[in-house]
């Protein structure tokens, strides 16, 4: 169970690990805060991660996490 909903799937659950683990390097700062942050004071991890898992996992590591952290700016999300 992921804060709210489920994870479909294995393959679904190491693509969440992997994004959260790859903005975390990338922004350099603790993968709590950036699970927190998806999935706790937004719903991006549930509302568009896992959902679009089929279509975001056929992309590169560097345009998910620039997806996913344009998509925080716009709805505001900080860690």
């Amino acid at each position: 169970m992921v804060h709210g909903g489920e994870i479909p799937n294995s393959r679904a659950l190491e693509f969440v690990i992997f994004c959260i683990e790859n903005i975390s390097l990338r922004l350099n700062i603790d993968a709590r805060r950036v699970y927190d942050a998806l999935a706790k004071k937004s719903d991006i991890l549930n509302s568009y991660i896992v959902p679009e898992y089929e279509i975001l996992h056929t992309q590169g590591k560097d345009y998910i996490i620039d997806d996913i952290l344009e998509l925080m700016e716009e709805r505001g999300v900080e860690f």
